[in-house]
């Protein structure tokens, strides 16, 4: 508990810090953010260590599952505010972080699986996290991107002008992450119908339809771009949907038997 009151502190810390700065002429500066976001993340990750590590198995209880890709988009932002501008997303990525983290201290969750660690298994699984993780950053990017649109046509930019990073920019990284995560996805969901044999057994075929529901919305975003330069709020809208119904393949079933049956 003690612990998880810490990583919460600093998590809350972090995010009040950059969200004062973002009024600042000259912006947030990364180098400050970082010490409570590294604590944060390195706290947050002995909680993970010890939550999803137990001695009769692994703890991949839906608590566990959201922590532990919390935990990874908020070390990919904080690493990437080094390089691009993302100050106006990282409260809002700390402040998911800390609640995640509430969540799983208020509602502890056991989820107990025995994983038989064939290589093959764990590819998929690692394939299936880092693409929901880059395309989760990618919604971020897009939040960002409406914001910035909206932004221009309201000719009022100067509010957070220090803060703003170019929208070419912002639009670019966008897109390379929806193409990254939607390659992830497609060798997560290969991988799965190759290696697994109960993608299309009863308590799983929701979460297959689901997946391949939100991986062909994505493909048919990433493609038109590609193809016939499509961008803006069409794509970002299509960003959104696809990341909900991955959301409700990832958690959707388990939430309501872990959570709302018990």
């Amino acid at each position: 508990m003690l612990i998880q009151i810490i990583c919460i502190v600093l998590y809350i810390l972090a995010a009040v810090w950059v969200g004062s700065r973002l009024f600042h002429h000259q912006g947030p500066n990364p180098k400050l953010m970082a010490l409570p976001a590294f604590l944060a993340l390195t706290a947050h990750l002995y909680l993970l260590s010890n939550g999803i590590l137990q001695g009769e198995g692994t703890n991949m209880s839906m608590t566990n599952v959201a922590s532990l890709i919390a935990w990874m988009v908020t070390l990919t932002m904080t690493l990437a505010s080094f390089a691009f501008a993302t100050a106006i997303l990282m409260p809002v990525v700390f402040g998911f972080s800390a609640i995640v983290v509430l969540i799983s201290a208020i509602v502890p969750d056991i989820h107990v699986m025995q994983i038989d660690m064939r290589p093959a298994l764990i590819v998929h699984i690692s394939l299936a996290l880092f693409a929901y993780g880059c395309l989760i950053i990618a919604v971020l990017y897009a939040v960002q991107l409406a914001y910035i649109n909206s932004r221009l046509k309201q000719k009022k930019t100067s509010l957070l002008h220090s803060s703003l990073p170019p929208l070419m920019t912002v639009e670019t990284i966008f897109f390379k992450l929806l193409i990254a995560g939607t390659v992830l996805l497609t060798l997560s969901l290969v991988s799965g119908f190759i290696f697994l044999d109960n993608m299309w057994a009863k308590e799983q075929a929701h979460k297959t339809v689901l997946s391949v529901i939100a991986w062909l919305v994505f493909c048919v975003s990433a493609i038109g771009h590609q193809q016939w330069g499509w961008r803006g709020k069409p794509v970002i809208t299509a960003t959104f949907i696809g990341a909900f119904i991955l959301t409700l393949a990832y958690f959707g079933s388990r939430f309501v038997r872990e959570v709302i049956l018990g």
